[in-house]
């Protein structure tokens, strides 16, 4: 079992940046791909950014390439988003999530979620 704690949201005008962390419960951090994702109001969930086991490979949805960057430190059990030049429709309630396996694009792959944390960007 698997324990996700996000933090770092809030509001931000645009152009502004955050960064995001996500620590983990368990001595097996390093075993999983981690994934950022997000959920607007009224949307569905999508894929941000996602890092594998060593933090060699990333993957970013096109709409952050760019402006966001996904790091891990597996000695601290915690992960990463740093959001610079942000926009107001990056505003969101932003997940991260654990995967052994699966594509990292994909919602359902990912076994353990946080509760979210709340970024906001105004105009």
């Amino acid at each position: 079992q698997v324990q996700l704690v996000e933090s770092g949201g809030g509001l931000v005008q645009a152009g502004g940046s955050l960064r995001l962390s996500c620590t983990a419960s368990g001595r097996t951090f390093s075993s999983y791909d981690m994934g950022w994702f997000r959920q607007a109001p009224g949307e569905e969930r999508e894929f941000v950014a996602a890092i594998y086991k060593i933090g060699v490979i990333k993957n970013y949805a096109d709409s952050v390439k760019g402006r966001f960057t996904i790091s891990r430190d597996n000695a601290k059990n915690t992960v990463y988003l740093q959001m610079n030049n942000l926009k107001p429709e990056d505003t969101a309630l932003y997940y991260c999530a654990a995967k052994r396996r699966g594509a990292y694009e994909n919602a359902t792959a990912y076994d353990y979620w946080g509760q979210g944390t709340q970024v906001t960007v105004s105009s």
